[in-house]
């Protein structure tokens, strides 16, 4: 596969509605598109790094200078890769810095599909037609907006709904959205808000059957996860501390958790977040697919990794009017009234990039070289 050259953008994209964690309030999103031109074919690629480096050690601006000074132009100037799984190897003397990673692997990967004349989907090795979706609620203003919110996206569909919580906002929470809808599937994400000392509290949280509590304490951590899951009856979901295959080995081993949230950027790409699946799935323990407040480039990706054998619980990719205003593919995510996304059947990643929205929407751009490295 010849890498013509590869252009970097960000672009800036305002939220619908902002969206608050335990980390904190996000209005509007710094996205970075990796454009990869090969022989006449385009792949897209997004790096979901958060503006700041909270929820990992990456941010926005350290990942351009990683992809701009580093990883672009050892696959710009590559004569090695000939599949998106080949990137992992080509990248391995840049250390940690998976979301980065991504971009481009990812990009690669919708040219592997492209050039094949199959579908993402096909390619990863998908085999699901549609995949059931659930909705990530951020901590709202009020509990009487929260339901208000809950309310809506349930007569979208949604099959489930996953409350972001954290100390201050968690068992009324819970106790009030049970209390009105008992018999939804409910889940509940910290983010790392809790500790140990916090266990008397949070196995309060058993009483309002929760399908999992994702990532209560320390984004690092398997071994407290280990000691707290025992206390449980509701299963952990571990979401930051799986890095790799080796982490979810380790975590699974370990009784840590009962289901891993995967997050491609999180793992560095397809070519780990397949590793994982595999992991999990030869030891039973089910994953799903979580969300990053992606663009439709990354939001088309996480749809055909969702297709997958072992995602076989709602996960995070939801419709792209949750989130954007206008998004930049077409046609635009949808969800249908059963809640779930279809997934397109041609070539590539199934939606066409707007190019000319891109453009209109970029504060920033380079472009990386085949010669770059020469």
């Amino acid at each position: 596969m010849r890498i013509d050259g590869i252009i970097l953008r960000e672009l800036h994209l305002p939220l619908v509605c902002p969206f608050e964690t335990s980390f904190g309030v996000t209005r509007n999103r710094r996205i970075l598109l990796a454009e990869v031109r090969s022989e006449g074919l385009t792949g897209w690629g997004e790096c979901t790094a958060g503006e700041k480096p909270f929820f990992s050690g990456e941010s926005t601006d350290t990942a351009w200078q990683v992809i701009l000074n580093d990883l672009g132009p050892m696959l710009a100037s590559s004569e090695n890769v000939e599949h998106g799984g080949d990137c992992p190897k080509l990248f391995k003397l840049v250390r940690e810095n998976p979301m980065a990673k991504a971009a481009l692997e990812n990009a690669v990967w919708d040219l592997e599909a492209q050039r094949e004349g199959v579908s993402l989907s096909r390619l990863l090795g998908g085999v699901r037609d549609a995949i059931p979706c659930g909705v990530s609620i951020g901590i709202q203003p009020s509990i009487a907006e929260l339901m208000a919110t809950v309310e809506r996206e349930l007569a979208a569909g949604y099959q489930r709904i996953k409350l972001k919580c954290k100390p201050g906002w968690d068992v009324e929470v819970f106790d009030r959205v049970r209390h009105r809808w008992p018999s939804i599937s409910l889940s509940c994400d910290a983010n790392s808000a809790y500790r140990l000392h916090d266990a008397e509290r949070l196995r309060s949280f058993d009483q309002f059957d929760l399908m999992m509590i994702e990532q209560p304490l320390w984004h690092d951590d398997f071994f407290y996860h280990s000691m707290l899951q025992r206390q449980l009856r509701t299963p952990i979901c571990l979401d930051e501390s799986i890095r790799n295959r080796r982490d979810t080995l380790a975590a699974i081993e370990m009784g840590s958790c009962q289901i891993i949230n995967v997050k491609l950027g999180r793992v560095g790409g397809f070519s780990e977040a397949i590793a994982v699946h595999n992991a999990a799935l030869e030891r039973g323990v089910p994953v799903w697919c979580g969300g990053m407040l992606e663009s439709g480039v990354g939001r088309c990706h996480n749809i055909a990794l969702a297709s997958l054998e072992n995602f076989s619980l709602p996960g995070d990719v939801s419709a792209s009017a949750r989130y954007w205003a206008d998004d930049i593919i077409e046609p635009e995510v949808t969800v249908t009234s059963a809640g779930e996304i279809e997934i397109p059947d041609i070539p590539g990643r199934g939606y066409e990039v707007r190019t000319d929205l891109v453009e209109r929407l970029t504060v920033r751009k380079e472009t990386i070289r085949a010669f770059a490295m020469a």
